[in-house]
């Protein structure tokens, strides 16, 4: 995998682009002197967990043969005040369905997700402690 930066404006704009060509701006936040022109790359990890998970949700739910109308993942990440690095200390998923999908499969699909599949995950757990949540049609499963 090669990704490459190229820097944009000052201060701290950067857009990064993966071997297909495909971008993402990155910037600082405003308290530093960033001029928000992009995500944070601290913001981009936490997006990374999200997709990648979802990525495998979806996976192993298309090969079950469960569908869904809509599927939302939210995340709450905090990060420890001291010292420096600022790394994650704590992340909360929230894996929210509606349609027809079966719970018990979507939490299947979850737990293997966060607990087997995506690196992401395995990556954020050396110094996170990651929990989890799986709604499905306005009910926790269990």
């Amino acid at each position: 995998m090669k990704i490459k930066l190229i820097k944009q404006s000052e201060p701290f704009h950067f857009v990064a682009f993966n071997e297909e060509g495909q971008s993402v701006h990155m910037d600082a936040s405003p308290e530093i002197g960033g001029t928000d022109k992009g995500v944070r790359p601290m913001q981009m990890i936490i997006m990374g967990l999200g997709g990648c998970s979802g990525i495998d949700v979806c996976n192993i739910l298309k090969k079950q043969k469960q569908e869904f109308s809509r599927f939302t993942i939210e995340v709450d990440a905090t990060r420890r005040s001291e010292p420096e690095p600022k790394i994650f200390e704590h992340i909360v998923l929230k894996f929210i369905f509606e349609g027809a999908v079966n719970p018990a499969k979507a939490k299947r699909a979850v737990d293997l997700s966060i607990e087997k599949y995506c690196s992401v995950s395995e990556i954020l757990r050396q110094s996170a402690e990651i929990e989890y949540q799986v709604i499905v049609n306005n009910e926790i499963v269990h």
